[in-house]
């Protein structure tokens, strides 16, 4: 269900995140006010079957040699992927606008099809007709009887959530908040002299060779901070450059709680079908931070900490960050910076 190489489950992964951050809020903007879950906004709706639209695109090319989203059977991406279709498919990807998308269409009819999710949801009715949203119509103003006007106005009991939906919402919300709160252990550490975001300017900004590298060796503060090498541990399934680049992207992607306290450099060595992911990484702290170690993603690399009075390391820092200077390795390739 997950995939069935770590490689596959990774793949799995994206597609998941895939669903979520790409298809299910352009889909709740298109699909809610049509259920009247929200209330309809005329001017968002035309963005949102754009959005869809590339979406539906991108699956299209992708299943136009496959079966399922990852390996030759169903994986959770599948179930994932089509249930965050179901809605459109329902109410509003009428024939005219789904015509263009055929493996989409067939891959979805497939799923939807399979025994397990026919017990679920006993059949699936492709739209006929794409629905529409009611007009939002202006709330006519009634005016009060005179006699009801002159009376106090009563002090209103203080709402109670409408649902037990409305209060898992508004607990999640507080423990958001909470957690938002919490120090993380990395701020409470003694100052250091090497600003992380200002490195990170210098990076983007200043020439890598002649004038970042040097920055930072000048002012690197080995006390507050750490260098490490991680080498991804499944190179041997790799295979097309653009799914590398991909899995990375995702590995990027579910990076945010660490962002503040790291910055990387992930490289691809090699060509398609026998390339390599090396990666260099500087983190606050002298030891890889939880953050980092929360990901999933960190799990598929073997992690070495850089010693930084050893000029070969030294040197390979280098390289990693100006992508060039590589010795033993398979032709560069391309790379991506998290910063």
């Amino acid at each position: 269900m997950n995939g069935a190489t770590p490689f596959e489950t990774a793949q799995v992964d994206q597609w998941c995140n895939f669903a979520s951050q790409e298809i299910d809020i352009p889909a709740a903007v298109w699909v809610f006010p049509i259920l009247g879950l929200i209330q309809n906004n005329p001017a968002a709706t035309p963005a949102a079957k754009a959005d869809i639209s590339k979406v539906l695109d991108i699956l299209n090319k992708h299943l136009e040699t496959r079966t399922f989203l990852v390996g030759e059977r169903i994986t959770l991406a599948d179930i994932v992927v089509a249930t965050s279709l179901y809605r459109l498919y329902t109410k509003v990807l009428d024939a005219n606008f789904r015509k263009a998308y055929v493996n989409t269409n067939r891959w979805f009819s497939t799923i939807t099809n399979q025994p397990e999710f026919l017990a679920v949801l006993p059949a699936t009715p492709l739209c006929v007709k794409m629905e529409v949203a009611p007009a939002s119509a202006p709330k006519a103003e009634t005016k009060k009887p005179a006699a009801e006007e002159k009376k106090p106005a009563e002090k209103k009991p203080e709402a109670k959530p409408e649902s037990k939906e409305e209060d898992l919402e508004a607990l999640a919300e507080e423990e958001a908040k909470a957690e938002s709160k919490k120090k993380n252990v990395l701020d409470s550490l003694p100052p250091s002299n090497f600003v992380l975001d200002e490195w990170k300017r210098q990076y983007s900004n200043t020439d890598t060779r002649e004038v970042a590298i040097p920055w930072f060796w000048e002012h690197y503060d080995p006390e507050g901070y750490s260098l490490w090498f991680a080498d991804y541990k499944y190179n041997q399934e790799l295979e097309a450059i653009f799914k590398t680049c991909n899995l990375l992207g995702g590995f990027i992607q579910r990076l945010d709680k660490v962002r503040k306290y790291a910055f990387g450099s992930l490289l691809i060595f090699g060509t398609e079908n026998d390339s390599v992911i090396k990666t260099a990484w500087l983190f606050r702290g002298k030891e890889i931070p939880a953050e980092m170690l929360e990901c999933d993603d960190s799990e598929h690399y073997v992690w070495t900490k850089v010693d930084t009075t050893n000029a070969e390391q030294r040197e390979q820092i280098n390289n990693f960050w100006a992508w060039d200077g590589f010795k033993n390795e398979k032709p560069f390739n391309q790379g991506k910076v998290f910063k």
